[in-house]
């Protein structure tokens, strides 16, 4: 069953809306003016011409024969023919014909002149370009030719040009009208597709009015409407975090000091190590939380962001290579978080970091790598859970609560990228950043 275009026919139609609606209404009416053309050109310009120039041939083959006759006027026929038919005749006695040099078979005047002419064997040479309004026709007569200086209104209609340019001009406008009325359905779709992909990326946007059609103004509401409950669902989560938050520092500073009143020393540092742990995984969870928070987007160096994170740990072995200007827009705070946690990471497990921005066509790649044990290739896609740990059970889980990672992984989503892991050529952990420049 066939239920589409071929493959290679959808490559060569245009991709955006606009011209796709503009492609369903101008070819119906390029083929129907077409059509119409051909029909005018076959049924009535042809043969109207064809008639008219047949009949130009047997008035000439005519006066050929009347001028033959001995008993006949010789300036009378041809003072008749001027008069009547307003064809002017000369006669060239001892001159031949002159060759053709150039046959103009694209000329449908020139076709149907030639065509008539042969079918009465007539001896013949003609030029319809060099005089306007006028054709010059020879005809061999005995040792010379006549001359005729035919109007080019004897041979062709003139409505043919009337005709192309009625034909065409409605076409023009209607196909203009239709552009029009595409361009201001396709703007409504066009805006709610930005404000999607702004709300997508976390951006603060105004309240979305719906236009254009009954079916894209339904879209633009249920869109408003989910971008509502979104941000009243993201309200509430932080509203809980914060409560949250309050409810537990609470009990753990009052857990606190009472652990600096047990003697047992030993029971007090188990028990205050279990507490930090507990404090320092309520603050990442909060972290985490944050990343959908509201912040303006602006345009910034990503070369001067990266930069001023790696001068702080003045570490040699940390190696930058940049272009000049690396200029994107996004919200800063959130990724220098990102870029910060991730630099961490590399330090932490390794001491040696290379960083690389390279410019890939409408992206712009960071790149991390550090000489650190590295991933196995089989964790790559569960790092990014949050809480997830490769190894529950190493002494460094105390330090960290799995967060890392599935931080940084929001943090670019919402910002229209992309992050990947790979094997780092320094032998560690390579971790590859897309965002859109």
């Amino acid at each position: 069953m066939f239920y589409g275009l071929s493959k290679s026919i959808k490559k060569i139609l245009p991709k955006q809306l606009f011209y796709r609606g503009l492609l369903i209404v101008a070819i119906p009416i390029i083929i129907l003016q077409i059509t119409i053309t051909l029909v005018f050109f076959d049924s009535l310009w042809i043969k109207t011409n064809k008639g008219m120039t047949r009949a130009l041939v047997s008035e000439i083959k005519t006066f050929v024969d009347a001028y033959n006759n001995e008993g006949t006027n010789k300036d009378f026929i041809v003072g008749l023919f001027k008069d009547n038919f307003d064809i002017n005749i000369k006669y060239e006695e001892e001159i031949k014909l002159p060759k053709h040099i150039d046959d103009r078979w694209f000329s449908p005047l020139d076709r149907t002149l030639r065509r008539e002419l042969k079918s009465r064997n007539i001896n013949y040479w003609f030029d319809t370009t060099s005089y306007k309004t006028l054709v010059d026709l020879k005809i061999g007569y005995k040792k010379g030719y006549f001359q005729f200086f035919v109007p080019k209104e004897r041979l062709t209609s003139s409505s043919a040009r009337i005709f192309a340019f009625w034909i065409t001009l409605p076409a023009i406008l209607v196909i203009s009208i239709a552009m029009i009325f595409l361009k201001n359905q396709t703007r409504p779709i066009l805006k709610l597709a930005e404000a999607s992909e702004k709300f997508g990326r976390g951006e603060r946007i105004k309240e979305f009015v719906p236009s254009g059609a009954l079916e894209i103004r339904k879209a633009g509401f249920e869109f408003e409407k989910m971008r509502k409950r979104i941000i009243r669902h993201l309200k509430q989560r932080s509203e809980m975090l914060s409560g949250i938050s309050h409810d537990l520092r609470t009990p753990l500073t009052r857990i606190k000091l009472q652990l600096a009143l047990i003697k047992d020393k030993k029971i007090a540092s188990e028990l205050s190590e279990d507490v930090d742990e507990m404090e320092k995984m309520l603050n990442e969870y909060l972290q985490f939380a944050k990343t959908g928070a509201e912040e303006k987007t602006q345009k910034f160096d990503l070369k001067i962001l990266i930069s001023s994170i790696t001068s702080k740990y003045k570490n040699t072995k940390i190696i930058f290579i940049s272009p000049n200007k690396v200029e994107i827009n996004g919200r800063k705070e959130l990724i220098k978080r990102c870029f910060n946690n991730l630099i961490e990471n590399s330090l932490k497990y390794g001491d040696k970091l290379n960083i690389k921005i390279e410019k890939m066509r409408k992206n712009y790649t960071i790149t991390f790598e550090d000489n650190g044990p590295g991933i196995p290739k089989s964790e790559y896609d569960n790092v990014f859970k949050p809480f997830y740990k490769i190894n529950k059970s190493r002494s460094d889980t105390k330090s960290s609560v799995g967060l890392g990672l599935s931080i940084s992984s929001d943090i670019i989503k919402s910002h229209g990228g992309k992050i990947e892991l790979s094997k780092s050529s320094l032998g560690g952990l390579g971790v590859i950043v897309f965002l859109p420049s």
